[in-house]
C-alpha cells in the first residue's frame, strides 16, 4: 500500500488524467458529430454507446499490454522505413478521419437532397464508424500512457475517469457544435488536423502534441471571445417599436366651410 502515499503516483494520475481527458475530446467531438445525423430519439444512445465502447476498447488494449508493445515491432519496410502494426492503424485511421471530415465539411457546405433518408437509417453504420475511430483514439492513448506510466492501475484509473468525465459532458459538447455552425465547422477542421497528425505518426514522424493542441486550443479560444460578442451584440440590440405615421388632415375648402 506503499502507493497510496507516493506524490509521484498521484502527480502521473493527474497528468496522465489530463492526457486522457485531451485526447478523449477528440472522440467526443467525432462521436457527437456522427451521432448527431441520427433521430433525435437515437442520439443520446449512440453517444453513450461509442464512449462505452471507446472505454472497452482502451481497458481490453490495457490488459493486453504486451500485445499493444508488440505493434511498434516492424513488420515490413517500404522505401527505406520500418512499418509496425501500430503505424498502419495509424495511418489507416488518419485517412478516415480525412475523409470522414472532408465529407463532412462538403455535406454542411453544399447540403443534400437525400441527408434525412440516410440519417434515418444509419444507425449501425455510424456505431461501426465509431468503433472503428475509437480503436484508432484508444491505441494512440494507451501506447501514450505505456510511455508515461509503468503501474497498470494508474493507466485503468486515469482512463476510467477520463471516460466517466467524457461520459458526463458529451451531451452538452453535442448540443453546443450542433447549436453553433461555426463551431461544428471548427470541430471538423480540428479533425482534418488530428487525422493529418495520425497519418505524420504513422510514418515515423513525431509530431509534439503541443504542435497539434495549441493550434485547436487558440482556435477555440477565438471563437469563445466571437461567440461572447456575438451574444452581448443580441441581447444589446433593443426591439424597434414603430408607431403609425401622424398623417396631417387636409384643411377644408371653402365650400366645407360654409357648410
Amino acid at each position: 500500500m506503499e502507493w497510496l502515499t507516493s506524490p509521484e503516483l498521484y502527480v502521473a494520475f493527474a497528468t496522465l488524467l489530463l492526457l486522457e481527458i485531451v485526447l478523449g475530446i477528440d472522440n467526443v467531438v467525432f462521436i457527437s458529430i456522427l451521432a448527431g445525423k441520427l433521430p433525435p430519439e437515437q442520439q443520446k444512445r449512440a453517444r453513450t454507446l461509442g464512449l462505452t465502447l471507446a472505454l472497452v476498447t482502451r481497458l481490453i488494449l490495457l490488459a493486453s499490454l504486451s500485445w499493444v508493445i508488440g505493434l511498434t515491432a516492424p513488420l515490413f519496410t517500404v522505401f527505406g522505413m520500418e512499418i509496425s502494426g501500430r503505424d498502419l492503424i495509424l495511418v489507416l485511421g488518419g485517412l478516415f478521419l480525412l475523409g470522414k471530415a472532408t465529407y463532412e465539411i462538403h455535406e454542411n457546405l453544399e447540403g443534400s437532397d437525400h441527408g434525412t433518408q440516410r440519417a434515418t437509417a444509419s444507425f449501425a453504420s455510424v456505431i461501426a464508424q465509431i468503433l472503428l475511430l475509437d480503436v484508432v483514439f484508444s491505441l494512440d492513448s494507451v501506447i501514450t500512457a505505456v510511455g508515461m506510466v509503468d503501474q497498470l492501475g494508474i493507466m485503468v484509473a486515469a482512463v476510467v475517469v477520463a471516460m466517466i468525465i467524457m461520459l458526463v459532458s458529451a451531451g452538452t459538447i453535442s448540443r453546443f457544435v450542433s447549436e453553433h455552425p461555426t463551431v461544428k465547422m471548427l470541430a471538423l477542421s480540428f479533425l482534418l488536423l488530428i487525422g493529418g497528425s495520425l497519418i505524420a505518426e504513422g510514418l515515423d514522424q513525431h509530431v509534439p502534441k503541443g504542435y497539434v493542441y495549441g493550434p485547436i486550443a487558440f482556435s477555440i479560444f477565438v471563437e469563445f471571445l466571437n461567440l461572447r460578442v456575438r451574444s452581448r451584440r443580441d441581447r444589446g440590440a433593443k426591439p424597434v417599436h414603430l408607431h403609425p405615421t401622424y398623417v396631417k388632415e387636409p384643411d377644408p375648402t371653402p365650400a366645407e366651410t360654409s357648410r
